[in-house]
């Protein structure tokens, strides 16, 4: 046995991967990674591989990016973790700080991972409503095919029945309210008007059940495991004013779409109240155009929230921040750039002030013994340097674009609804391959790509610094792997 054969044996015999049917590497090795550069890594035979899927959707700025790793140095030579329960530090201090002055919701409060931040989301929203007495809030709404994490709380409000089915007699269970990705519109019904349809929906059931509905857990605009649903930002505005009007909190889960993932630096942007901006949209097939009429939601009923925010975003020359959509923000993945585990949730100072008493029992015990690491602060310090300095959100358009022209290429296989929302491109590749996702999967390691299919929806997340050399790899290879398995 060489020492490759050897280091995966002992991998099997030692670890239990994510997300893995652990049996099916009895026909599938692993792969076994030595380092990584920029968007490629490389395994031990120096075999490299474009990492089209930033590593889970969370390297943002590649592989051993300089910047990152100096300001994990430098901080490990200050301090390397306190505990946050009576004490504080200086990179958390000025996390919170940047985070609040992004978003506008403040008092941040940390994680490992966006699981465990949507679990905070939902245990702060569940224990405000007790604070203030409402204790019959207890329950939530999410959308179908939503996805929001696998432990027990998170689950409760996800519907993907691969995950959560196994599980069922320990959760909470939650309603889900009809989804407006626009996959699952009428034919020629436009994005637009399906939103808005879908919105109607929801108003229907929160008006009938808002005295026990704690709240509305979203993913902004794009449903990423749902295979890359995309949807109007109409329906964001929609649900803030519904879960305005009904007395219903909204949690954006913002954990896989944040920090420039949809063409904003957060999703909830983009539904600014005047003109929502659909150039961010783009279709390359007649099944998935976006309808490209941006007008205001006018006849709708003028709620006095609407006029708050018409009021704000003319102040800021018509575009959102997350505190116009969202009560809670839970933000993860991308936070770091890919580099340590962190996740945050901010929320509204009235709801903070539901905590601040006298009573401990008001007050939100959660924790976890690395809530706000020094270390994995500076990280996120660093990354959000990066998008101040480089003028990242604007240089996305570019290679957005540059993707988008590539992907033309792909439009002779049977392939439809090839979309995108800033640096998210996805399409559904229509195939009698019951095994699709794993085949291409797999193919696409020969060609030296790491793409993992949802479904039939294959789709290309990959780090902001992705060259359009490498641009042209990763859709070639792309086109070559379907060519041989469909």
């Amino acid at each position: 046995m060489d020492d490759n054969q050897n280091f995966l044996s002992r991998s099997l015999q030692s670890v239990w991967h994510p997300c893995t049917q652990m049996k099916s590497h009895e026909n599938f090795p692993l792969i076994p990674i030595a380092r990584g550069d920029g968007v490629w890594l490389y395994d031990t035979d120096n075999k490299q591989y474009l990492d089209g899927v930033s590593s889970w959707w969370v390297n943002l700025f590649g592989h051993n990016n300089p910047r990152i790793k100096d300001a994990i140095k430098l901080q490990l030579d200050r301090l390397e973790h306190v505990m946050l329960a009576g004490f504080t530090h200086a990179p958390v201090v000025e996390l919170s700080e940047k985070l609040a002055k992004l978003t506008g919701l403040g008092h941040a409060f940390y994680a490992s991972d966006g699981a465990s931040a949507v679990e905070i989301a939902l245990k702060m929203s569940f224990h405000y409503w007790r604070n203030t007495n409402n204790p019959q809030k207890t329950k939530f709404i999410s959308l179908q095919n939503s996805y929001h994490g696998e432990t027990l709380g998170a689950l409760g409000v996800t519907d993907v029945a691969i995950f959560k089915d196994s599980y069922a007699p320990l959760l909470t269970q939650s309603a889900q309210m009809p989804s407006p990705d626009f996959r699952l519109a009428e034919a020629g019904e436009g994005a637009e008007a399906f939103a808005l349809r879908c919105a109607s929906a929801l108003e229907a059931y929160v008006s009938e059940h808002s005295h026990v509905l704690a709240a509305f857990i979203i993913e902004p605009i794009v449903q990423c495991a749902a295979g890359m649903g995309m949807y109007h930002p109409v329906y964001l505005r929609r649900a803030r004013e519904i879960c305005t009007k009904f007395n219903v909190h909204l949690i954006a889960d913002e954990i896989a779409v944040g920090f420039g993932r949809t063409g904003t630096m957060f999703a909830c942007e983009q539904a600014d109240i005047l003109n929502a901006p659909l150039s961010a949209h783009s279709s390359l097939s007649a099944h998935s155009s976006l309808s490209p009429s941006p007008s205001p939601a006018s006849g709708r009923g003028e709620l006095n929230p609407l006029a708050r925010l018409r009021e704000r975003a003319g102040e800021r020359g018509g575009s959102c921040r997350v505190s116009d959509i969202a009560d809670f923000v839970c933000l993860s993945k991308g936070i770091t750039g890919g580099y340590l585990p962190l996740s945050v949730v901010l929320t509204k100072d009235e709801i903070y002030q539901a905590f601040y008493n006298d009573s401990t029992a008001k007050g939100f015990l959660h924790s976890h013994s690395y809530t706000g690491n020094p270390l994995a602060c500076s990280a996120a310090l660093a990354t959000l340097r990066i998008f101040e300095t480089d003028n990242i959100i604007a240089k996305n358009r570019e290679i957005a674009m540059q993707i988008t022209a590539k992907m033309q290429v792909l439009t002779d296989l049977p392939i439809i609804h090839l979309r995108h929302q800033g640096m998210i491109h996805a399409f559904d590749v229509q195939t009698q391959n019951t095994n699709f996702s794993r085949t291409c999967y797999v193919e696409a390691l020969k060609q030296g790509l790491l793409i993992r299919p949802i479904g039939n929806t294959v789709y290309f997340m990959p780090p902001y610094t992705i060259s359009e050399v490498e641009i042209d790899f990763m859709v070639d290879a792309t086109l070559n792997t379907i060519k041989k398995i469909i």
